[in-house]
């Protein structure tokens, strides 16, 4: 086979290749990015890379009292294998909802900062639970304060301000 033959074979093929079907073509929007809360009741829970939301899949969950103890008890094995933990401490507390209002009255003084992880599962847990329990509520919305019995209230406070951190 002579060079120019080869030449043209080779060009010949380059085309063909290039020629495979696919066209080009322009950015093609597809709308805002996912952003906020998922639906669903979630408990969050410690990490070392921070808060992570674990599905309550296996309990009916009718009030935010409820909520706070299961937070306490701590995530289940298979998260805890994960690396989750509950940093969530409460003595005696309750908790009342309304609308986008949520509040933790304590019995006692509140142990950590306000801008810790165990605060921000509170938060961040009492958010979810008051949007799923109040559908016209968003969780991103909602203001959860901690009212110390003989202490300063400490926020409100919302989940996106814990997240990511």
């Amino acid at each position: 086979m002579s060079l120019r033959r080869g030449a043209a074979l080779v060009g010949i093929a380059g085309l063909a290749l290039a020629g495979c079907g696919v066209q080009p073509s322009g950015v093609v929007g597809a709308g805002e990015p996912a952003s906020g809360l998922t639906r669903g009741m979630r408990l969050y829970f410690a990490s070392d890379s921070g808060l992570r939301g674990v599905p309550l899949l296996d309990r009916q969950v009718n009030d935010l009292n409820t909520v706070v103890k299961l937070l306490a008890v701590g995530p289940p094995p298979a998260e805890q294998r994960d690396g989750l933990t509950s940093l969530v401490q409460l003595g005696g507390y309750t908790v009342t909802g309304a609308g986008a209002r949520v509040t933790v009255r304590l019995d006692g003084p509140y142990a950590l900062s306000g801008r810790d992880q165990g605060t921000g599962q509170l938060v961040c847990t009492l958010a979810r639970a008051q949007s799923v329990l109040d559908p016209n509520t968003r969780a991103d919305d909602v203001q959860v304060t901690l009212r110390p019995d003989g202490g300063a209230a400490l926020g409100p406070y919302r989940c996106a301000e814990f997240l990511n951190r």
